[in-house]
């Protein structure tokens, strides 16, 4: 898997944004036109300005008229310059907000899809900024490219040309001494800058991890009273951050000295060869001024493109990041045109076959599952019980495809899930987990998360059958109540109620229950077991244990040891084998509650 942090080659980064242009062109096409008539009419100032001198070194009763035509040819290109360049600033922010946009859901959209292991292995926090970044970046590099170089290098061989027409050398002379400024800025970004600003960027994204790793654990921090240990923690971060930044910009500032020295040379030598020129008397005045004029409007864009240089330097450092998240595979889904999802009628539940699979972790020397093969009726309530590591939770992700097998095949209701589109999938299987996961959202919203569009009749109906009507009424606000970030405001037992409430309201077949009732209080478990069993009424479930009492009365329990099913069987049948591994377990349980 590749890692979205490491750097990407700025052409990458260019070709997302040509890209995004592509599917605008007409209004990319459009811009251009008026950044470039913009820049024409800037060129054009200088050489109406230095026929205005002339015009008005000579006599006045014969150069009036000459010099009040060029008068106003030189107010009409500076009032056209503004206008060309204000109808492209209004063009630019419709342009760039809809790309910004697109760039922002683009992002959001791939990392939902994204693999849970991914998300397992990345800070949430760096994953926003990585995101909300690289959208901003988008934004300076458009009016990089478009607002600043391209008028830039447009206004360079204008002004080039002009100045040719007037000494062919000396157009030449700018020509080489632009031409070396550029590459010279352009060599410095890239080889010099451009890799420090990548690394304060990783440590950039490391910093809001840290950030949100600290804030979202905030319980737990006043549990330890480890306010001052996180602080510290965090100022490691940052001072790794400050060390970076600061690397990267002295550099620019050293950069900046850099330019001024060489705009220095030019323009010593371009101006003093015209002043020659003029000594010698094969200049006017009015094209000594025209040059100075002319030299001018170059210094400024040339200033204008050491600057521009280093900040698309920045923005594409700032969006490989982004771009660098196609690196990491989504989930696949249904390599062929995805079949068909059962037809399974309400309350019927659906018949789960393993037939042969095999799976193993990356980079495991040893794979998990090998040949593994058990049928689930439907309707059936299966425990899976083990010690920890044997294989449980992968066995129910492996069910939801959260991993996808090396070998063999799942079948739903006698469908290979590999062939089922993942949407599909995921619809037909309700998941209750030992530790829910609220939205900061009203408690209805997250209720009705499972059937999008339910009515509030069918989430009170949802939350009546989870046994949670009863809490959800008592608050003040009642179904409106914001819960908090995933649910915080809430109890333990409430959390597990509205996640059965969501389950109820989903009415999938296949129902996982990762046991809901290990970490809770004795009512609140009581009221959980309850409404678990009516959840389990009718489907097919399966029901990760970790409290062996509380799956004794299910249909079949399956005992996993390091990948395989080393028993199979009702919780009597189990318990009558001498010296079985799930009488052990039983036993080492009991005798534990027991001490």
């Amino acid at each position: 898997m590749s890692d979205p942090k490491a750097p990407r080659a700025p052409a990458r980064v260019l070709r997302f944004t040509l890209s995004r242009w592509r599917a605008d062109a007409g209004r990319i096409a459009l811009l251009t036109c008026l950044v470039l008539l913009a820049t024409l009419a800037d060129v054009l100032v200088p050489v109406a300005t230095g026929r205005l001198v002339d015009a008005v070194a000579g006599p006045p009763a014969e150069s009036a008229r000459e010099a009040a035509a060029t008068l106003l040819a030189v107010v009409a290109l500076i009032a056209a310059g503004i206008a060309f360049r204000a109808l492209s600033y209004f063009v630019i922010v419709d342009v760039t907000l809809d790309q910004m946009s697109g760039v922002l859901r683009g992002g959001f959209a791939r990392v939902q899809r994204l693999p849970a292991d991914w998300h397992a292995d990345t800070f949430a926090g760096s994953t926003v900024r990585r995101i909300t970044r690289g959208g901003w970046a988008l934004d300076l590099l458009n009016d990089t490219l478009l607002l600043a170089l391209l008028p830039a290098f447009a206004a360079l061989i204008g002004t080039t040309i002009t100045l040719a027409l007037f000494q062919p050398w000396l157009g030449l002379a700018a020509l080489a001494g632009s031409a070396l400024f550029v590459a010279t800025n352009v060599a410095l970004s890239v080889r010099w800058i451009a890799p420090a600003n990548s690394l304060a960027n990783a440590q950039d994204s490391r910093v809001s991890g840290a950030i949100s790793d600290a804030i979202g654990c905030n319980a737990v921090v006043k549990a330890h009273a480890a306010e001052t240990r996180e602080e510290a923690r965090l100022a490691m971060v940052v001072d790794k951050w400050h060390r970076r930044t600061r690397r990267t910009w002295m550099r620019g500032t050293r950069m900046f000295v850099i330019q001024d020295l060489q705009l220095l040379a030019l323009r010593g030598c371009v101006l003093g060869a015209t002043v020659w020129l003029w000594a010698r008397g094969q200049a006017t005045p009015g094209e000594v001024a025209f040059v100075f004029f002319a030299f001018g409007t170059l210094q400024g864009y040339l200033r204008s493109i050491g600057q521009d240089i280093r900040n698309l330097q920045r923005s594409v450092n700032e969006m490989e990041e982004l771009v660098a998240l196609d690196d990491v595979p989504t989930e696949r889904d249904a390599p062929r045109p995805g079949v068909p999802a059962p037809a399974i009628s309400s309350g019927a539940g659906a018949s789960l076959r393993f037939r042969q699979v095999a799976y193993g972790y990356p980079g495991a020397a040893v794979p998990l599952f090998e040949g593994l093969d058990v049928a689930i009726p439907a309707g059936q309530r299966v425990g899976l019980v083990g010690r920890s590591g044997s294989g449980k939770t992968t066995f129910v992700k492996l069910v939801q495809r959260l991993h996808d097998v090396t070998g063999g095949a799942i079948e739903l209701a006698g469908r290979d899930i590999a062939d089922m589109p993942l949407g599909e999938l995921r619809r037909l299987l309700a998941v209750v987990p030992q530790e829910p996961v609220l939205f900061h959202r009203t408690l209805a919203e997250n209720i009705a998360y499972a059937r999008p569009g339910a009515g509030m009749d069918a989430v009170r109906e949802a939350a009546a059958r989870a046994g949670a009507a009863g809490f959800i009424d008592a608050l003040p606000k009642g179904y409106q109540t914001m819960v908090g970030e995933r649910g915080i405001k809430l109890s333990g037992g409430e959390r597990q109620r509205v996640a059965i409430a969501r389950a109820f309201l989903s009415d999938a077949p296949v129902l996982i229950m990762d046991e809901a009732t290990s970490a809770l209080d004795s009512e609140s478990e009581a009221q959980v077991a309850a409404a678990s069993a009516r959840l389990m009424a009718g489907r097919t479930t399966l029901v990760i244990a970790h409290r062996l009492s509380t799956v004794a009365g299910l249909d079949r329990l399956l005992v996993f040891d390091r990948g395989r099913i080393v028993e199979d069987g009702t919780h009597a049948e189990l318990l009558a084998r001498p010296g079985g591994a799930y009488r052990a377990l039983y036993e080492r349980q009991t005798s534990a509650l027991a001490a």
